[in-house]
């Protein structure tokens, strides 16, 4: 009896002691999650995968969009290759950032053909190769929403800030501009709610509710192309 008590004390204690490894497992794992949000590796979607990709939707309402969009392989890691002629597309990825704890958005991208003559200063000539845009959803969204664009534009000055003329919700920021780094893959970072605060001088009391991926050459009635590797969200 005395030796069946002690096996059973036993197989308690190492249950408690599994336990308690799960926990701080758990514990770690959540601690590690926090401090990082993948908004897009590619890596679920299979290479050749064209259009809008799984878990994206589109994200305009206007024009023609002909979503030249496709899942390639590139040396070691899977990327979004996106294509414009002559038009607008926009994709978007619904999600919830709060930018206060992982205020780093951090993406690659290389752009191989800027449409000629895109200047985002200018709406006639607001197209742009590559842009990348987070929104802070306030309602009502189609009036009040905010949205930060990070873009590569064909001429206007890296660093500048600038309202979009064609939509009074969208802020730009030239992280990159012309051709001097064309064909080369980029690692860029930026402090989402530092640039918040310098655009609308206070700071965000929303989360980020999306990003959307765009390429559009239809001002200028060029082309455009580049593409667009891992997109997240971390602590500085």
């Amino acid at each position: 009896m005395n030796s069946c008590r002690l096996e059973e004390t036993a197989v308690r204690s190492a249950w408690r002691l599994l336990g308690v490894v799960a926990a701080l497992n758990f514990a770690l794992v959540a601690s590690a999650s926090s401090h990082l949000v993948r908004v897009e590796d590619w890596l679920n979607i299979a290479v050749g995968t064209r259009g809008i990709p799984p878990t994206w939707k589109s994200g305009q309402k206007w024009g023609q969009p002909a979503y030249d969009f496709a899942i390639e392989q590139d040396s070691t890691e899977k990327v979004l290759h996106v294509k414009s002629r002559g038009d607008s597309s926009t994709i978007v990825k619904e999600l919830k950032v709060n930018v206060k704890d992982t205020p780093i958005l951090q993406w690659r991208w290389k752009a191989v053909t800027l449409p000629q003559g895109g200047d985002s200063r200018n709406e006639a000539t607001d197209d742009q190769a590559l842009q990348i845009y987070v929104t802070f959803e306030r309602f009502p969204s189609i009036a009040r929403s905010r949205i930060i664009g990070y873009i590569w534009d064909s001429t206007a000055p890296e660093g500048l800030v600038v309202k979009s003329e064609k939509s009074r919700l969208v802020t730009y920021i030239v992280v990159r501009s012309g051709a001097q780094h064309l064909g080369k893959w980029l690692t860029e970072s930026r402090n989402v709610y530092e640039d918040y605060k310098r655009i609308y001088g206070e700071e965000p009391n929303e989360p980020v509710k999306g990003v959307a991926i765009a390429t559009d050459s239809d001002d200028t009635k060029s082309s455009a192309e580049g593409y667009i590797g891992e997109i997240l969200f971390k602590k500085p």
